[in-house]
C-alpha cells in the first residue's frame, strides 16, 4: 500500500475523522490512519453548549449538513435514532462525606445545579463514542478520505518537505507521503516520539488517576429522593453530567439512551492508593463502600466492559505544532474530565487548523499559522488545567468549590452567547482568556485558590471570585436567592463590556 496525500491524520476518533472530513471539503487529499478498528470503546463523552455550537459552526461553514443534527439532542434523536446518545440538560454536583449518606441539606449548600438548556429539544448530549466515532469515520471515508485501520506504524520521517509514514498492515507493508501530518491519537501520543515532542510536568496540577467503564442498571438519583426540596429543579438532575464530589476525588455518571451509563472516578494519587485503584472492579467496590448514597445508586448495577485504570490522567507536551505538523488539542494536553472541557478544546483546535488549511495551505504562511495554533492550544489547555487544580483544592470545602466553578460557567455562557449573536471575536479565546479584565481576574483567583488558606484569605478569595464572575455573568450566578440552582442562560445579551485581543 502506498500513496501521496496533502494531509495524513493518525487517529480516527471523532476529532481526527472530523478534521479529515473538513479537509476533504476543502478539496485536499487525506489519508486517515488507525491502529485499531471501529466500533471501539472511548472515554470522553460529555458535550457542552459551546462544544455543540462549535460543531454546528463547522457543519455550516464547511457544508456538512449531515452533521448538523448532532448539535442538539432533539434533532439527533429524530434524524439518527440508531446512533446512541444521552440527554444532557446541565451539570449536577453533589458533595459527599465518607461514611455518611448524602445530606440533602435544606439550604442546598451540598449541591449545585447549572442548567445548560431550556428544554430537551435543544439540549446537549453524551456521545456514545463507539457509534458516534464510527459514524464520523464512515463520513470521512465516504467523502473521499483513504481510511486504513489495524496499522502498525514503524517509521515517520521528513524528506524534502514531505512526511513519509511506513509500517505494516495484515502482513503487508505500507508507505504514505503527505505534506501535512496531524496527530489525532489522543493521550496515546502516537507521533510524540517521532516528532520530538516531550511530555512535561504540570507543576500546579495534582497527580491523579482514573478508573472507569460502562454499566447497566445504575439507579437515578431522583428516584432515590434526591434532591429533597419543595421546588422543582431547573432540569431532571440525572439527565445531566452528574458529579459526586468528595475530598480526594469525584465520580462521574453519564447516561446514554441505549440503557448504558458511563461512570468512573478521578482521584488524587493518595486517595487512589488508599483504595488500590489499579485493582479495577475490586477497587470500585471499595470506593462505593465509602459513600453510602453512591453505593445505593449502584446496587444491582453491572459493568458491561472491563474496568480501565489510567495511572495518570493529566498530561501536557512541550510543543503542539511545528513545520508541517500539528497535534490536535487532545493529543497535546489533558487535565481532567471535571468540567467537560475536552470537546470544546478539540473543536476549537479543528476550527483553527481548518482555517489555516483553507487560507494558507501550500504557502509560506502556513507554518506561521501552525506556530500561532501551537501557542494558543497549550495556553488554553493550561487555562483549563488551572481551574481544575483550583477545584481539586476545594473538594473539601464545597461552598468554595461552588463559587470557583462559577468562573467556568460565567465564561462559558458568555462565550456561547457572543458566538450565537454572530460576534465570535468578542467571545475571545477559551474561557474568555483574552478578556481584558476577566482573563487576569480568572488567573488570579486560580492562583489564590492553590495557596495556603486561612479564614481571612478565604474571604478575600470569595470576594475576588465574585468580582471576576460579575464581569461576564449573564445568568445571575451571584444571586444567592437561587440557592445553587441556576436556570439556562439567555441568548439575547450584549457583549459591550468585552474587550478582546484574540
Amino acid at each position: 500500500m502506498k500513496g501521496g496525500f496533502d494531509v495524513a491524520i493518525v487517529g480516527s476518533g471523532f476529532a481526527g475523522s472530523l478534521l479529515a472530513l473538513v479537509a476533504r471539503r476543502l478539496g485536499l487529499s487525506v489519508v486517515l490512519l488507525e491502529r485499531g478498528s471501529h466500533p471501539r470503546f472511548a472515554i470522553g463523552e460529555s458535550t457542552s453548549p459551546l462544544a455543540n455550537l462549535l460543531l454546528e459552526e463547522l457543519a455550516t461553514r464547511y457544508a456538512l449538513p449531515r452533521l448538523l443534527p448532532f448539535a442538539k439532542w432533539g434533532s439527533w434523536r429524530r434524524v439518527y435514532p440508531r446512533v446512541s446518545c444521552g440527554l444532557k440538560r446541565g451539570f449536577s454536583f453533589f458533595h459527599h462525606e465518607e461514611g455518611r449518606p448524602f445530606a440533602n441539606a435544606p439550604d442546598r449548600t451540598d449541591q449545585l445545579l447549572v442548567a445548560a438548556s431550556a428544554d430537551d429539544g435543544v439540549a446537549d448530549t453524551h456521545w456514545y463514542r463507539p457509534e458516534f466515532d464510527h459514524f464520523l469515520q464512515k463520513e470521512a471515508e465516504d467523502a473521499g478520505s483513504d481510511y486504513v485501520d489495524r496499522i502498525e506504524l514503524s517509521g515517520v520521517t521528513r524528506e524534502n518537505d514531505r512526511w513519509v509514514l511506513t509500517g505494516e498492515r495484515g502482513g503487508g507493508v505500507f508507505r504514505f507521503e503527505a505534506s501535512f501530518l496531524v496527530d489525532a491519537s489522543g493521550r496515546s501520543g502516537a507521533l510524540h516520539e517521532a516528532l520530538g515532542v516531550r511530555r512535561v510536568a504540570i507543576s500546579f496540577l495534582p497527580s491523579t488517576q482514573g478508573l472507569f467503564t460502562h454499566f447497566e442498571g445504575v439507579r437515578r438519583l431522583d428516584e432515590m429522593g434526591i434532591p429533597r426540596d419543595a421546588e422543582v429543579p431547573p432540569y431532571p438532575i440525572d439527565d445531566a453530567a452528574v458529579h459526586h464530589i468528595f475530598p480526594g476525588g469525584w465520580i462521574w455518571i453519564l447516561r446514554f439512551g441505549n440503557g448504558l451509563t458511563s461512570a468512573g472516578v478521578a482521584a488524587s494519587d493518595s486517595f487512589a492508593e488508599a483504595i488500590g485503584l489499579s485493582e479495577g472492579e475490586a477497587a470500585w467496590n471499595r470506593l462505593l463502600e465509602r459513600f453510602p448514597t453512591i453505593r445505593e445508586q449502584f446496587e444491582g448495577a453491572r459493568a458491561t466492559l472491563p474496568f480501565v485504570h489510567a495511572s495518570r490522567l493529566a498530561f501536557r507536551v512541550d510543543r503542539a505544532a511545528g513545520p508541517g505538523w500539528a497535534l490536535l488539542p487532545s493529543a497535546a494536553a489533558f487535565a481532567d474530565p471535571l468540567l467537560s472541557t475536552g470537546f470544546p478544546l478539540a473543536l476549537l483546535g479543528i476550527h483553527r487548523l481548518a482555517e489555516a488549511l483553507e487560507r494558507d495551505f501550500g504557502t509560506p504562511r502556513f507554518d506561521a499559522c501552525l506556530d500561532s495554533y501551537a501557542a494558543l492550544t497549550l495556553d488554553e489547555a493550561d487555562r483549563a488545567a488551572r481551574l481544575v487544580a483550583a477545584l481539586y483544592s476545594a473538594f473539601g470545602d464545597f461552598p468554595l468549590f461552588v463559587e470557583l466553578s462559577k468562573l467556568y460557567f460565567a465564561a462559558a455562557h458568555f462565550s456561547e452567547s457572543e458566538r450565537r449573536l454572530g460576534r465570535p471575536d468578542l467571545a475571545g479565546t477559551f474561557l474568555c482568556g483574552s478578556h481584558s479584565e476577566f482573563g487576569p481576574a480568572y488567573d488570579a483567583c486560580c492562583r489564590a485558590a492553590l495557596a495556603p488558606r486561612d479564614a481571612a484569605s478565604r474571604e478575600r478569595l470569595l470576594a475576588d471570585i465574585a468580582h471576576a464572575v460579575q464581569l461576564v455573568d449573564l445568568v445571575g450566578l451571584l444571586d444567592t436567592s437561587r440557592r445553587n440552582w441556576f436556570e439556562a442562560p439567555p441568548v439575547s445579551v450584549s457583549g459591550a463590556a468585552f474587550s478582546a485581543t484574540a
